[in-house]
């Protein structure tokens, strides 16, 4: 572990793992770029000079856009190109049909608002191109006119170029020749090149199952985007999956940059580079897209921080889901009935092993009708949920956006007389054949549709549905068994556009709405939890995402790790994968390091397929049952972190799962790393700063070394982590539990307390406080001082990591002193309050010997929860 001494992690985790055989898809069910034709057609334009030159007799500058009109020397069409630049260091490049023939898909609803402008100004102009201001004399934008390019510069260095390559092409809509009549199926392909001089390093594009920094691609395909139910995907490959979202982030030791291509088109992405050779660095980026506009959007950081706030400043941020939501869930397809649902929750109990959610999977429905229950087998689902509330434990169902193609079905009736459904080419309502069989499925990109599919989790509209209950959104590409590539034609209609402008945002409209559902059946008072399978940028603002049908095989383990990177660079933290994997049967040892790793990513679920055999974690024997419950329960103790995390990732952009890359930008050997990963802002300010504490999976150590264990996790040296040690069989059984703080010496850490499943957090009805260890005093800063809550918990506890043993304790308040024995010895120091108990706001000083140490203290905790 070559890293470790000089990296600075608040939590790490390096995972071992071996190689396995692959698990192949079948690749026949999917198309190549040579099989897509108008990938093929622009794959085979070749860099060289530029048919596109700069009309600059057409410029037009106001305050806050240049517009400037491009032409075609081949073929005379004309384009329109528009530059703004942006708040926060962003420029964004549009490109379009002057005199289109018909509108062209722009994508809606995905920006959080329409991003605010500030003034361009005109540096100077010739008759061979324009030099704009970005802002400061240092960085400017340079249009060259013949051929057209578009550089983007600070000082004497190009941050980025536009069609440096000559790649630029808009195939424009066209009239038939045999008929003279427009034809609305003609080719409509766009693409355009970056160029990104000094850069080795692209990250991002997910979603694929490949490594982190993503590889070159002319000796094969490029990377595609195209959201697709691929079953038994392969790995290490370029091929889409079921998410796609168009955002690439390039690094090198000097700057962080990222490139968000705002197009829901089918899309591929060719990454070139001239790596190797004796010339300065540099990457080159293609992207290709079928139909729609050049809409991109130029973030130019200079940090990958800034970056990240960048982009969360057009699409949003992580929305912060309720603390329930980050325990352990457990999930297979399917639990049989309610007994079956009743018995594995009693099988936790039995074996002390805390989950939050049991899940259940398309057979709970009667006949894969949603919103419905098996009359036979959950014909009480309020008295099951019941049961659960009062453990105080959650339930999610599945909801899938195939509706079943049956006259009895009240939701497919309501769907079909409101005219809600996609269309086929011809105007009638489309069907394909999913789960169901037969189903047809409902418009989503309607705004219309999506408010009555909202008011479908209204309690009273879906029978048996309670406040405990969550949903899942499978199948939401969508998935479409008989359709190309098993989802939907590309010739269906929503309204004015083609299925072709607009796949890749249907997952997004379907977790929106669903999200949207939750919320209101509370009256907007309590914060959904939503999983989707589909996605798109800015589907970070409705819940959860996971990795979808992954395989029991240890390189599917390992591939989750740079799957959840990938996904957290472009805004989306809460991702996870199938713990044990999806299809096939693991090993008990796959299955438990799976927990062990499981527990460190953002969302922790145990699922598998209807025909693997059962794997509740106490199917595995004493030893293993062992090993599980303390990976699980490790995941609780750290909750209070989690939460926390969360809430900075909600509150910034910033990934919550993070590259040792964004915390180590200048060290070239973090930039390829992806079996290591951060949980959390660190903030080092000591490089030389040790690992001192793991986190309960190994024995501790004060010194930094190279340690050989399956899972190490560290606790950064100089960091405080706020945990809560009494594990309870559920997260809301923690609620008024003490916290223990652990402080890793000479630096700092946060608490962040709310009530935990409300949107009351945005009405300041919590608690924020940052914790500092400077100078021999552990201190407390009020974060929020206009806010305001009550917690029932309090410090109970903070154990010093790296300290020799103190004499005595003194604590010290409002004048008054008092005295206790130690109660650990060595290397931690565990301080104890019995009595003399104090608001969360309260000053307590701790003496130790010859430091100070001050922090904050709440009164007890009531009831007890077992």
């Amino acid at each position: 572990m070559p890293l470790l001494p000089r990296m600075v992690p608040v939590l790490v985790l390096w995972l071992a793992v071996c190689l396995a055989e692959t698990w192949a898809v079948d690749r026949g069910n999917f198309k190549t770029c040579d099989q897509s034709a108008f990938c093929k057609r622009q794959r085979a334009l070749k860099p060289g000079e530029s048919p596109y030159r700069a009309l600059l007799e057409t410029m037009e500058l106001t305050n806050t856009r240049l517009t400037l009109q491009l032409i075609n020397d081949n073929n005379k069409v004309r384009l329109l190109l528009e530059l703004y630049r942006l708040q926060g260091n962003i420029t964004r490049v549009k490109i379009n049909e002057l005199k289109p023939l018909k509108p062209r898909y722009e994508v809606p609803d995905v920006l959080i608002r329409e991003p605010p402008t500030e003034p361009l100004s005109l540096l100077s102009q010739d008759e061979n191109g324009v030099v704009l201001s970005l802002g400061s004399e240092s960085q400017r934008v340079i249009i060259s006119a013949r051929p057209f390019r578009l550089d983007i510069m600070e000082g004497s260095d190009v941050l980025m170029s536009l069609n440096s390559r000559g790649l630029l092409t808009f195939e424009h809509l066209r009239m038939r020749k045999d008929t003279g009549c427009f034809c609305p199926l003609g080719p409509s392909a766009i693409s355009l090149d970056f160029s990104l001089p000094g850069v080795e390093h692209v990250y991002g594009i997910p979603e694929h199952a490949d490594t982190l920094r993503l590889k070159t691609t002319e000796n094969g395909d490029p990377y595609r985007l195209y959201n697709l139910d691929v079953f038994q995907y392969e790995l290490y490959n370029p091929m889409a999956l079921y998410g796609a979202v168009p955002v690439m982030l390039a690094h090198n030791t000097q700057r962080t940059t990222g490139i968000f291509w705002l197009n829901a088109a089918e899309t591929w992405v060719d990454i070139s580079s001239n790596t190797g050779s004796s010339e300065t660095p540099q990457t080159d980026v293609r992207w290709i897209s079928e139909s729609g506009i050049i809409d991109v959007f130029l973030m130019l950081g200079p940090t990958p921080k800034d970056v990240f706030s960048q982009y969360a400043s057009l699409t949003g941020t992580q929305s912060f889901p309720p603390l329930a939501s980050l325990g352990y869930h457990q999930c297979r397809w399917n639990y049989n009935d309610q007994e079956d649902v009743q018995s594995v929750d009693a099988g936790f109990d039995e074996h002390d092993i805390p989950y939050d959610f049991i899940w259940l999977d398309i057979e709970h429905t009667d006949g894969k009708r949603y919103f419905t229950w098996d009359p036979h087998k959950f014909a009480t689902p309020k008295e099951m949920l019941q049961g659960l509330m009062d453990k105080k434990r959650k339930l999610v169902a599945i909801v899938d956006p195939h509706i079943k193609v049956d006259s009895n079905y009240k939701i497919h009736n309501e769907i079909r007389s409101k005219g809600f459904y996609i269309k086929n080419k011809d105007g009638g309502d489309y069907e394909g054949w999913c789960w169901p069989g037969s189903a047809s499925y409902p418009d989503f990109f309607r705004a219309d549709m999506r408010a009555w599919w909202a008011s479908m989790f209204a309690y009273d509209q879906y029978e048996g549905s309670m406040e405990n209950m969550y949903t899942w959104n499978d199948m939401n590409e969508p998935s479409v068994f008989n359709g190309p590539e098993v989802t939907m034609h590309k010739d269906t209609v929503h309204g004015a556009w083609e299925h072709r402008d607009v796949h890749n945002l249907y997952g997004f409209y379907v977790q929106m709405a669903t999200a949207e559902g939750l919320i209101q059946r509370s009256g907007g008072i309590e914060r959904p939890f939503v999983l989707t399978r589909a996605f798109f940028a800015g589907s970070q603002r409705y819940g959860a995402v996971w990795t979808g049908d992954n395989a029991a095989e240890w390189d599917h383990l390992k591939i989750s790790i740079p799957m959840c990177l990938s996904l957290g660079l472009v805004g989306i933290s809460f991702c996870g994968a199938d713990v044990g994997g999806f299809f096939k049967s693991p090993s008990t040892e796959l299955l438990v390091r799976w927990y062990q790793t499981g527990a460190y990513q953002p969302f922790f679920r145990a699922h598998a397929h209807l025909d693997t055999p059962r794997r509740e974690p106490w199917l595995f024997g004493p030893e293993n049952t062992a090993l599980i419950r303390e990976a699980v329960r490790q995941r609780y103790t750290l909750l209070p972190y989690w939460y926390q995390q969360f809430y900075h990732a909600h509150r910034t952009g910033e990934p919550i799962m993070r590259p040792l890359w964004v915390e180590y930008p200048q060290d070239p050997a973090t930039f390829a790393v992806d079996d290591e990963f951060l949980i959390g802002e660190t903030t080092p300010k000591n490089e030389s700063a040790k690992y001192v504490a793991p986190l309960g999976l190994t024995e501790l150590y004060t010194q930094c070394q190279v340690i050989f264990f399956a899972i190490p996790v560290f606790q950064r040296g100089g960091s405080i982590i706020p945990r809560k040690v009494r594990v309870r069989r559920s997260s809301t059984c923690m609620e008024h539990d003490p916290y223990t703080l652990y402080v890793a010496l000479n630096l700092q850490g946060e608490l962040y307390i709310d009530d935990g499943h409300t949107f009351n957090y945005e009405k300041k009805e919590f608690i924020h406080r940052r914790l500092s260890f400077a100078k021999n005093i552990l201190s407390s800063v009020n974060l929020a001082p206009d806010a305001q809550f009550t917690t029932r918990s309090w410090i109970e506890r903070v154990v010093i990591l790296g300290a020799s043993k103190p004499s005595k304790v003194t604590l010290q308040t409002a004048g008054e002193c008092f005295t206790f024995l130690t109660c650990e010895v060595v290397i931690r120091v565990c301080i104890l309050y019995a009595d003399k108990l104090h608001t969360l706001r309260s000053f307590i000083a701790i003496r130790f010997k010859n430091f100070m140490v001050k922090t904050l203290h709440t009164r007890t905790v009531g009831e007890n929860c077992q």
